[in-house]
């Protein structure tokens, strides 16, 4: 017999983190760069850290399809296709890469591995949002990083960070309240739900 690929569970958590995730994109302080201010890579991160690496990408690539379909999600209640082509479009798609490293960091007992497995996400998003923008407004990667990246870094790694500690107990109550299986493997999935 096959195995569901997602069964209800998984597409209830999917939802409930895409839904949160663009409820925290509506939020935002705007800059002149026209990256926002946002806390969606608190969430991005955990999704990946709560859901997994398929799981947590199947949030964002659930987001961005939402978007691209128009329905207004992304930062700022814009929607459609030209937000991905816009100035932020590289980090969205970064997304795709934190949300997978976050969930990959799940495999790895020692805490400081599971940090550097999403910090690397992290740089992935960064790497992918600063050459977009270079690449879009015809400037130097050194002055796009200046703009669009170094502003938002301590943002972002105290996001990370505070999603790894959040998921913990996140993963643990779910768990708990029968909407995660029992963990399988030698991560710290497993450590911590029991």
């Amino acid at each position: 017999m096959k195995k569901k690929i997602l069964s209800t569970r998984d597409m209830i958590m999917i939802g409930m983190f895409t839904a949160i995730l663009a409820v925290l994109s509506v939020l935002q302080i705007p800059a002149p760069s026209g990256v926002p201010f946002t806390l969606q890579t608190f969430v991005v991160a955990l999704s990946g850290y709560v859901l997994g690496t398929k799981r947590g990408v199947m949030v964002i690539l659930l987001y961005i399809i939402l978007g691209l379909s128009g329905v207004p999600v992304f930062s700022g209640m814009k929607g459609g296709f030209g937000v991905l082509l816009g100035p932020t479009g590289g980090f969205i798609i970064g997304f795709l890469g934190l949300a997978a490293l976050c969930g990959a960091a799940l495999l790895y007992r020692k805490k400081t591995a599971c940090a550097a497995v999403g910090l690397a996400g992290l740089a992935v998003c960064h790497i992918l949002g600063v050459f977009w923008f270079a690449f879009l407004m015809k400037q130097g990667i050194p002055e796009s990083f200046l703009l669009v990246s170094a502003p938002y870094l301590v943002k972002d790694l105290l996001s990370v960070a505070g999603a790894y500690a959040v998921s913990g107990l996140l993963r643990k109550g779910l768990y708990q309240a029968g909407f995660r299986e029992q963990p399988e493997g030698r991560g710290i999935l497993n450590k911590n739900t029991k």
